[in-house]
């Protein structure tokens, strides 16, 4: 979704998180869908029983619930503070996604504590889709005048959308390994398609949908009412209310036989450690954390600049509604290119086209005209924007499943690589560490990039000369207190230099110097190495 917000998910059939795997036949399966076989011949499909369809319809709505306060957090709320907070404010708001880019560190105690009266699952869906149901009708009742007031909220806003996101990214976890006894194991490999479809949906609804409902353009046009962010809230909540009872009275949870391991959280976490010494792995893992810097800049700000330009918050979402199904086609040719003894060639190929379009992007901002829009630049922007999400990678949740997974180019080539090095015997663990250090080299940039905007930004007051507070002449106009002073002054914010241009040049110089000298030679020499210097002795 990171779609206009994008980067990567780890995906349900890739997440045991340190559950044990047959090694003679290994099925994984990344988000977009690719699916590859480790050992054995490749999994036949067989036809869906009912009770499988009823398991994936069970399944996309727990995603879809999870997927709620993802968009939220990572992508609604920013565009709701930024008529009121600088981007330096909104770069502390961002730190309440980066716990889904860290569930790594807790996934092993979920796997191995339950109570076996319960279900090793529903031990832990239940808790959470209750604590998510009543924390958000809790902040239905007073979120809006927090947002109305979030320059003196921020911090509180910060840290409950914190805790939403910690309790969503626990919740993933449960689901991700109860979707592999769910499903029947013929049918296994649509895991990743319920994944995909609820979060997807989760994620129209908390972002797409809402910013049309929410905006009294689109009311006007459409005679619709105004949904505000309590009566979504609270809607959302009765949903979860509603699924969690479900899984009380009607929804029962095979019991398993479990290993002394899958039930250790220190062989798990020991597992992890093994696999993090590797030194392949090791610079795998920095090459993931270097590589989306070239495009920081355009992933964080660049859709918050086009509202801020004048772009109606309506019309956004609904460029990202009419987007989506494009990259949907796009990312299943990829899947096909990226087969093969070289899945990054295509991830490789993608940085180069991703640079200009990040460029581009910056170059249609500077010439954006003045509102209103028309038409013929709205159209426009639908069709830039669909070439350059193209090679962009995902902000998925895992790996942002970070952007509601979109199948594109980045995205699926490294799950695909993922998926191809990843040692069988601890096949849960490996990927799910590959995945989330490749979501965290999405996240971590976006607070340093939002800072930087405010940091290189010059915007100075002009106060009106019949005014009294000629002094404001001249003062800042870039924080909130400066903008106040100047609005009462009954002055204007004048912008002499956007700080967003400057932290989007350095951001693609940067980028620019780690792809020629590091990104892709070291790319093209870990896809060379033999599977022995992926696997962790036992």
């Amino acid at each position: 979704m990171g779609l206009l917000a994008g980067d990567e998910h780890a995906s349900p059939g890739q997440t045991g998180h340190g559950s044990s795997v047959d090694e003679d036949s290994l099925s994984l399966s990344d988000d977009s869908g690719f699916e590859s076989t480790v050992g054995g011949d490749a999994e036949m499909k067989a036809p869906l029983t009912r009770e499988d369809k009823k398991a994936m319809a069970l399944l996309i709505v727990l995603y879809i619930i999870q997927g709620v306060p993802i968009g939220l957090a990572m992508e609604t709320l920013p565009f709701l503070l930024r008529e009121r907070l600088s981007y330096s404010k909104i770069a502390i708001f961002s730190l309440s996604s980066y716990p889904y880019s860290l569930k790594l560190l807790w996934s092993p105690i979920v796997d191995a504590r339950f109570f076996p009266s319960v279900g090793r699952r529903r031990s832990w869906i239940i808790p959470m889709q209750t604590l998510l149901g009543s924390l958000m009708l809790w902040m239905s009742f007073s979120v809006q005048a927090w947002v109305d007031d979030a320059a003196h909220r921020i911090y509180a806003l910060t840290v409950i959308f914190t805790i939403l996101v910690v309790i969503a990214a626990t919740q993933d976890i449960a689901v991700d390994g109860w979707s592999l006894t769910l499903l029947s194991r013929e049918n296994l490999s649509y895991a990743s398609t319920c994944q995909t479809v609820g979060i997807t949906i989760g994620w129209l609804m908390s972002f797409t949908v809402f910013l049309a409902l929410n905006s009294e353009a689109f009311s006007k046009k459409w005679g619709t009412p105004i949904l505000t962010l309590g009566a979504y809230l609270r809607f959302c909540s009765i949903a979860s209310f509603g699924a969690t009872l479900w899984l009380i009275f009607f929804q029962k949870e095979r019991s398993e036989v479990l290993s002394k391991d899958e039930t250790s959280i220190t062989s798990v976490y020991k597992s992890i450690w093994r696999v993090s010494r590797l030194k392949s792995v090791q610079s795998f893992l920095v090459l993931h954390l270097v590589s989306k810097v070239g495009f920081a800049a355009d992933d964080a700000a660049t859709s918050l600049k086009m509202v801020e330009k004048g772009l109606g918050k309506e019309d956004f979402a609904m460029a990202v509604l009419l987007d989506f199904p494009i990259q949907i086609v796009f990312g299943y040719f990829i899947a096909r290119w990226s087969r093969g003894d070289r899945p990054l060639r295509p991830w490789i190929w993608a940085f180069w086209p991703r640079l200009l379009f990040a460029f581009l992007a910056a170059v249609v901002l500077w010439k954006f005209p003045a509102p209103p829009i028309t038409a013929s630049f709205f159209a426009f922007l639908i069709v830039f924007r669909s070439l350059g999400e193209m090679p962009r990678s995902v902000r998925c949740w895992d790996d942002v499943r970070s952007n509601f997974c979109r199948s594109t180019t980045q995205f699926v080539c490294s799950g695909s690589f993922h998926a191809r090095v990843s040692d069988p015997g601890i096949g849960g663990t490996y990927i799910t560490l590959l995945n989330t250090v490749s979501n965290l080299g999405s996240t971590w940039p976006r607070f340093f990039v939002l800072r930087g905007i405010d940091y290189f930004t010059i915007a100075t007051c002009v106060a009106n000369s019949d005014s009294t507070s000629l002094a404001a002449n001249g003062a800042e106009c870039v924080s909130e207190e400066g903008k106040a002073l100047c609005s009462a002054a009954a002055g204007k914010c004048v912008m002499e230099r956007d700080g967003y241009y400057i932290t989007t040049g350095i951001c693609l110089v940067v980028g620019l110097l780690f792809i020629v000298g590091h990104i892709v030679p070291t790319a093209k020499r870990l896809q060379a190495l033999p599977l022995t210097m992926w696997r962790v002795a036992r």
